[in-house]
């Protein structure tokens, strides 16, 4: 749960900061594109770090379900809100967010268990 609270305040705050270049510089679609992604990895791969930490075992079943319950969450946002399925695009993009929080989880496990001995 603190790994999901984690990655929804820096989705919000990077949202905010996109949003704010957007407006006030020449940021085009390609740039916000690859801008979001990237604020997407990296914000997942934090909330599985702290999903890791606060679990102290099974790091990458911990970061895994992390990954798909954000997947699963921004699915059923788009599907029974706006009425439309995963393109492919988006279908790959969830995998490397899955990734990217099952290597935080992993990760945040490994800290926690090092600062133990």
């Amino acid at each position: 749960m603190y790994g999901w609270i984690v990655i929804l305040g820096l989705i919000l705050l990077t949202s905010v900061i996109l949003a704010l270049l957007l407006r006030f510089t020449g940021m085009d679609g390609a740039a916000l594109s690859w801008s979001t992604l990237i604020a997407g990895l990296i914000s997942l791969f934090i909330g599985g770090i702290v999903s890791g930490i606060k679990s102290k075992q099974r790091g990458w079943v911990i970061g895994g379900i992390t990954g798909l319950g954000f997947t699963v969450f921004t699915f059923l946002i788009q599907y029974l809100g706006y009425e439309q399925a995963f393109s492919l695009e988006q279908t790959l993009h969830h995998l490397g967010y899955i990734l990217a929080a099952l290597v935080g989880g992993v990760i945040g496990v490994n800290v926690t268990s090092r600062e133990e001995e």
